[in-house]
């Protein structure tokens, strides 16, 4: 009797054990809103039916990433404005991608009379933009947002290309900072004073249109911004990148979207308009 007793236990026990780590399993897959990868539930073009407020993942018209084609393009002169200064910040582990986040003002960038301040940065690898079919080794983005209520277009995001080359200096300052919360989500190091200027993109052309955020809700209205002059940056660079964030987005760049009939604009100095 106290033999099968014993069984019964050590079986309830197993089964117990069993569960357990179903339970730990799945909470650990539900840790991940979205992925990039191709074929996944949850991958760029599922994006739009995970969540409602994620519906213009699927249904926008002005989303983003997009190639910049030539023959699209409308040719304006007509300088950009851009005030940065240097601030403490925050380097942030976000599962699907490192970001550096200015804890208070970095400055801003000035679009159409209205004043943007820098929020953020982070890094897509490979680009998510192209420039006629091409696509780069990397993409930063910064990001800018007004608190203005009563300007329509509140988010407006500058990207920067990258090809494998010599190594980025700016990235190069977080290096052992980002080494340090290599698959750790949520990991967070405060690097001091970070200046945006020592990103050093200024390029003498750059397109513009209108489009989205790049990763879920996919909000519409964001004013992008794209730099001409590519910079570069180092193998080992682009290595850590990927191998700081989780598996599912080492590749962390979503496909390109429909321009559905959208204008794009190349601004530089002594250029005309059309």
């Amino acid at each position: 009797m106290k033999t099968s007793t014993y069984i019964l236990a050590s079986l309830l026990a197993l089964l117990f054990l069993l569960g357990a780590k179903s339970v730990n399993a799945q909470e650990v897959e539900d840790e991940r809103e979205f992925d990039y990868a191709k074929e996944s539930e949850k991958g760029p073009r599922k994006w739009g039916e995970l969540k409602k407020e994620w519906e213009a993942c699927k249904d926008g018209k002005l989303q983003s990433p997009i190639d910049m084609s030539n023959e699209r393009v409308r040719v304006i002169s007509k300088p950009e404005k851009r005030i940065y200064k240097p601030f403490n910040a925050t380097v942030r582990n976000r599962g699907h991608d490192i970001s550096l986040r200015w804890n208070g003002d970095a400055g801003s960038i000035l679009i159409n009379g209205t004043e943007y301040p820098l929020r953020q940065a982070h890094w897509h690898s490979p680009s998510e933009h192209t420039i006629n079919g091409r696509r780069y080794a990397m993409e930063l983005h910064l990001v800018h947002q007004t608190s203005d209520l009563n300007v329509k277009n509140r988010i407006a995001v500058t990207g920067v290309f990258y090809k494998t080359g010599k190594p980025d200096k700016f990235l190069s300052k977080l290096m052992t900072n980002i080494s340090s919360m290599v698959d750790q989500k949520d990991e967070d190091r405060n690097v001091g004073i970070i200046n945006p200027k020592d990103i050093k993109m200024k390029s003498q052309r750059y397109y513009r249109y209108m489009g989205s955020l790049t990763v879920p809700p996919c909000t519409e209205g964001v004013i992008w911004t794209i730099n001409t002059k590519v910079k570069t940056v180092s193998r080992d660079q682009l290595k850590l990148l990927r191998e700081a964030v989780h598996d599912y987005a080492e590749d962390n760049a979503r496909p390109l979207q429909p321009k559905h009939s959208r204008d794009i604009y190349l601004y530089g100095p002594g250029d005309t308009s059309d």
